[in-house]
């Protein structure tokens, strides 16, 4: 028997041979294709190459290409398990001629292969062309030999490919294989064709013409060919069977379903094994190639794979879960030829555990209302929409899954009810929210959401990639396309720009395409949490709804953003490590300059502080462990000890990242959907340059990293030698020269108060009144002092008073344009004169208010040191007025 890795390998080594290039497979996530979901033909990663868009070091190719078709028009899921041929993971064989051979050469290379090299019986062989195509007719006739009544033309589409209604287009050639009389139905064009007799092996699509509007208008200057055989489907007759599901992959792959699950894997439980063997492959293949479970896009796509192969592993009996136990079988059957399987193993293992295990609870939950509102129903009957809606929007159970489980039992769903529930869900949820509080904007973004769903982020692995135009706004309103000049808001189907959330500034960058279309894009936001809208500036050409375009993130920012993101968490573990676990997040803000983070802590950090903080963070910096990253539902994710961020709205599913070590277990765990450096040490430095308070009880970080950090070290740096320049002396020797200094001033401003109280004390300075002088019956001093020291004037008064014996001391002295005043009262007087009383009319002058102290002494100020005099002659007055009153 030939295996179908010698099958795979056969064909390849066939081409080769022949002059085409080996090209290995390309990723299931197309890049050059925004409109699709997933690589679902052979020719999608050459589709460039055929339009002319990209050119290659080659003419002729061949591949063996990984494709899956579960999602969009190209949706197989629901066959899956229950026939023979469908599959949501297949293999593609092809040979691709870029304007070198045509026609010709294509028949004669299909033909050698089956009949000489793989030995296929001819006589079990029929084709079928185009009903036009004469030339195609004649070749089989004369190549293969074959009889006209095995050359069956077919007047239908299913016979003409094209890539769209615009561009090349041409006839297809297909290869049938007769599995012989024992299986019903008949040949390609029959009344019966829709049997399993006759099965399609090989396509060859014969890229001759050039359409525009649905229309052929010319032929192609370089004619080219474009060929696909399911690798699946060829194994099957290789190897003598008619089921695809007989072949040695998927006999192994069942073969281990059925051990571990110690069931049967024929009669009853026939489909279920089928299921997940099939559903293993798409699994294994999607998670290899960078697809997560999630709950839009690929990821949804994926997840719903999963979850029906885990039901299927449920309806078995399996107690625990089951798929990532078969990794190991997938891997061994296909991991040589695809050894992305085997470096990815770990991952994939991972991904399926976790997600069967959160999912065991929900197919128990959703299969127990099931089983009750179906207990009464009879074959043919129909469950209501009502309840299928129920299902999932109560126990997260996917209306596919319900249908899927009502299958076996002869039952049907209501799906006009259940998208009837959905839509009121939606009205409902619409009038609930908030929002913007700009109706107008709101109801824009609600409305394209409805229609096209959320963006799918593909942000996380890659810096670019190819989107379709979904939607424009330009000033609130929804419109069809915007010009040179203009600024509009960007819908598109999948994007790599990150949108503004959890503290993280959105991605800015640039969009084009090769019509002449470009734009800056200034900014991404997230509206309801699930569209990306890019704001661009279009800088030439015109931009419509439905146009592919290629988005390119600026790269640099990018990198600044996730070194400043991941080093907040860095930092919040290090605060949480030095202060306590009292440490919360209260906020924060992730630009690509700097770093923000607020925290709950009652009092400032000390110096110490700080610098152990710095130092722990740029420990792990160095140690440069990788960021590791996992889905997990928010509850397990808090229950492994993930720490939740403030304010972030989190999912039925959330990110989690793992970064750093202590001992033996991660260092900081954080839900997050940000996007973060994929090792530590790509921070490259971190340094903290303010800490201070927000409000009561919270603290805020202002911090640096990467290059960043480093010039505003450097800029220390250099201003520290300057310093050094400036005081004559070396930058290690700065710190004692400045002591000096500081000590000098002290002293000279000693020496300076001193003198100037020996001038006040000896009646010199700037005086209006210099005393004793008889004020009212008793002795008068009233003196004011530029320069002086305010502390010092209660000292001053005092020994003015003890001067005279028996009187009253006014000083004032004055800074800076502001003014100190202070009132003396001998002991024997305060019965007739307050010093608390005379002090207030000084202040009042100055422009001041109040003023306090005791009877004896009184002591206030105001901002107008220009009124020194007149507050000494305000004290003067009072005097007198209160001997006028006496």
């Amino acid at each position: 028997m030939t295996s179908t890795n010698d099958i795979r390998r056969a064909f390849l080594d066939y081409f080769g041979s022949e002059g085409h290039q080996i090209v290995p497979s390309a990723p299931l996530v197309p890049h050059n294709d925004p409109t699709l979901m997933f690589v679902n033909a052979g020719m999608v990663p050459f589709k460039n190459v055929f339009t002319g868009l990209e050119t290659r070091p080659y003419v002729r190719a061949t591949s063996s290409q990984k494709c899956v078709r579960a999602g969009g028009k190209h949706n197989d899921l629901d066959n899956v398990g229950y026939t023979a041929r469908h599959h949501t993971f297949f293999e593609m064989l092809g040979n691709f001629s870029f304007g070198d051979y045509f026609k010709e050469r294509a028949i004669t290379l299909a033909w050698n292969l089956l009949t000489r090299e793989w030995g296929l019986d001819k006589d079990r062989l029929t084709v079928t062309v185009y009903h036009t195509d004469d030339e195609a007719f004649d070749l089989w006739k004369k190549i293969a030999g074959l009889p006209e009544q095995r050359i069956i033309r077919i007047p239908t589409k299913d016979n003409f490919w094209a890539m769209g209604d615009n561009g090349p287009c041409g006839p297809c050639s297909e290869i049938f294989w007769d599995h012989g009389d024992h299986i019903p139905g008949g040949p390609p064009g029959s009344p019966n064709e829709d049997g399993d007799r006759f099965v399609e092996i090989w396509n060859n699509v014969f890229m001759q013409y050039e359409q525009a509007d649905n229309v052929i208008v010319s032929e192609l200057p370089r004619k080219s060919i474009d060929t696909g055989m399911g690798l699946e489907r060829i194994a099957a007759v290789m190897q003598g069977v008619h089921d695809n599901y007989d072949t040695d992959t998927f006999k192994a792959l069942i073969a281990a379903s059925g051990e571990l699950t110690k069931s049967a894997t024929d009669g009853a439980n026939k489909a279920s094994h089928r299921v997940i063997a099939d559903h293993l492959r798409s699994a294994g293949f999607l998670v290899a190639d960078g697809v997560l479970p999630a709950n839009e896009g690929r990821g949804y796509v994926l997840r719903r794979i999963m979850r029906r192969a885990m039901r299927h592993a449920h309806l078995l009996g399996a107690a625990e879960p089951l798929m990532h136990r078969l990794v190991p079988a997938l891997v061994a059957e296909m991991g040589a030829a695809y050894p992305e399987l085997v470096r990815a193993q770990p991952l994939i293992e991972e991904t399926l555990k976790l997600e069967e295990t959160r999912f065991r609870q929900t197919l128990a939950n959703g299969l127990r209302l099931l089983d009750e509102a179906t207990a009464s129903m009879g074959e043919g009957d129909t469950l209501s929409g009502a309840v299928a809606f129920k299902l999932y929007d109560t126990f997260g159970f996917p209306y596919d899954l319900t249908e899927d489980a009502l299958r076996a039992q002869g039952l049907a769903v209501d799906r006009a009810g259940f998208d009837a529930a959905m839509g009121e869900q939606k009205k409902a949820a619409r009038a609930a929210w908030k929002g913007s509080g700009d109706k107008a904007s709101d109801d824009v973004w609600y409305d394209i959401a409805e229609e096209q769903g959320g963006t799918e982020f593909i942000g996380y692995t890659g810096h670019e990639g190819d989107a379709q135009v979904l939607a424009l706004v330009r000033d609130g309103v929804r419109v069809d396309q915007a010009g040179e000049g203009e600024e509009v808001t960007i819908l598109t189907n999948q994007t790599p720009f990150y949108g503004e959330s959890g503290g993280q500034m959105g991605d800015a960058g640039k969009a084009s395409n090769d019509s002449g279309f470009a734009a800056d894009i200034a900014d991404t936001s997230k509206p309801l949490g699930r569209l990306h809208a890019h704001k661009a500036k279009i800088v030439s050409g015109t931009i419509r709804i439905g146009d592919a375009i290629h988005l390119s993130v600026d790269v640099t920012r990018r990198s600044q953003l996730r070194a400043n993101h991941s080093a907040t968490h860095l930092l919040h573990a290090a605060l949480r490590h030095r202060l306590g676990t009292h440490v919360t997040q209260k906020g924060s803000l992730v630009a690509p300059d700097r770093l923000r983070f607020d925290f709950a802590h009652p009092k400032p950090l000390t110096a110490d502080d700080i610098v152990a903080i710095e130092a722990e963070v740029n420990r792990h910096i160095r140690e440069n462990d990788d960021v590791a990253t996992r889905l997990m539902t928010p509850d397990e994710a808090i229950a492994a000890g993930a720490m939740a961020l403030f304010g972030e709205k989190y999912g039925d599913e959330v990110r989690v990242l793992s970064m750093g070590r202590d001992a033996d277990k991660s260092w900081s765990v954080e839900l997050c959907g940000g996007t973060h450096v994929s090792a530590l040490g790509d921070i490259g430095l971190f340094k903290i340059v303010s800490e201070s308070a927000v409000s009561s009880g919270v603290r805020r970080i202002e911090a640096l990293t990467g290059e960043a950090a480093r010039l505003w070290l450097t800029g220390r740096e250099d201003r520290l030698r300057e310093t050094a320049a400036a005081l004559k002396t070396t930058p290690e020797d700065v710190p004692a020269r400045v002591a000096a200094l500081v000590e000098d001033r002290r002293r000279l401003e000693r020496e300076l108060a001193e003198a100037k109280k020996a001038l006040a004390l000896g009646g010199g300075g700037k005086a209006e009144a210099v005393g004793p002088e008889q004020v009212a019956g008793v002795a008068f001093v009233g003196q004011v002092i530029d320069g002086l020291d305010p502390k010092g004037l209660r000292g001053l008064v005092d020994e003015a008073k003890a001067r005279i014996g028996s009187g009253v001391a006014v000083l004032v002295a004055v800074n800076d344009g502001r003014a100190s005043v202070a009132v003396g009262v001998s002991a024997d007087l305060v019965d007739r004169f307050s010093a608390v009383d005379l002090v207030k009319q000084a202040v009042a002058v100055l422009g001041g208010q109040g003023g306090g102290g005791r009877p004896d002494m009184a002591q206030g100020g105001g901002p107008d040191g220009s009124k020194g005099a007149d507050a000494v002659e305000a004290v003067r007055g009072a005097l007198l007025g209160s001997m006028a009153t006496a």
